[in-house]
């Protein structure tokens, strides 16, 4: 049985891990403070908007809003180069439904892991010896894993951030509406690929620190829970 606490353990471990790097998506999608204003000044959009900054933010909170869920549909109306407009044309509100449809997925996916992190602590705990010790393993193990997947990913996007930006719509979006046009459509203009670089610096960030901390914690607690009891190394795995 012991072999089969230490796999729930590093099952457990992967969940609590994928959980945490979709909040830390989640962190700068919605809550970094200043975080949109900060981008949009670093790379001037306002000039290829053709818009005020104040008017650029409005657009932002509204298209948050419609991500997060809070409102059925992307009409927008704003001030673009001094006339009255909509902000999204079809082929961008066709796209941001289908970001919509993979931000909403990731939520549901979190709440499902975290379920299912919930159930195999409460089994470990009623059925092992040592759970929280056993968990304190598995998370250093797959946290282990993740880092150096972060790393290998962080090391391969700097190369050329372009292609792993292509390769990302690749693999989660089934068409080419994500291929947008900086002539006709505004969506590509408020959003340059240097912002998505910036976003993934900042999430990769967020998530290093996640990790870091609670491995940290885990270690600490490893240590004191030893010196005080004396635990066998045989009795964890």
């Amino acid at each position: 049985m012991k072999k089969i606490y230490g796999i729930l353990s590093i099952v457990s471990a992967l969940a609590l891990i994928v959980c945490m790097l979709i909040s830390s998506l989640d962190l700068v999608a919605y809550y970094e403070p200043g975080f949109y204003e900060k981008e949009y000044r670093k790379y001037n959009v306002q000039e290829p908007l053709k818009m005020e900054i104040t008017d650029i933010l409005y657009v932002t909170d509204e298209m948050m809003d419609y991500l997060k869920g809070y409102r059925a549909d992307l009409v927008v109306e704003t001030t673009v180069d001094g006339k009255e407009r909509e902000f999204f044309n079809d082929r961008e509100k066709s796209h941001m439904a289908d970001v919509r449809d993979l931000f909403l997925g990731g939520i549901r996916l979190r709440r499902l892991l975290l379920l299912l992190v919930i159930a195999i602590v409460g089994t470990l705990v009623c059925m092992d010896e040592h759970p929280f010790r056993r968990l304190s393993k598995g998370y250093l193990i797959g946290g282990g894993v993740f880092l150096a997947a972060l790393g290998a990913f962080a090391a391969y996007a700097s190369q050329d951030f372009t292609r792993a930006f292509t390769q990302f719509h690749h693999v989660f979006f089934n068409n080419d509406l994500w291929l947008l046009d900086p002539k006709t459509d505004l969506l590509i203009n408020m959003l340059p690929e240097g912002f998505f670089t910036d976003f993934a610096i900042h999430m990769g960030v967020i998530f290093a620190g996640m990790l870091v901390v609670l491995a940290v914690v885990c270690i600490v607690f490893l240590i004191v829970t030893r010196q005080k009891k004396g635990v066998a190394k045989e009795d964890i795995y």
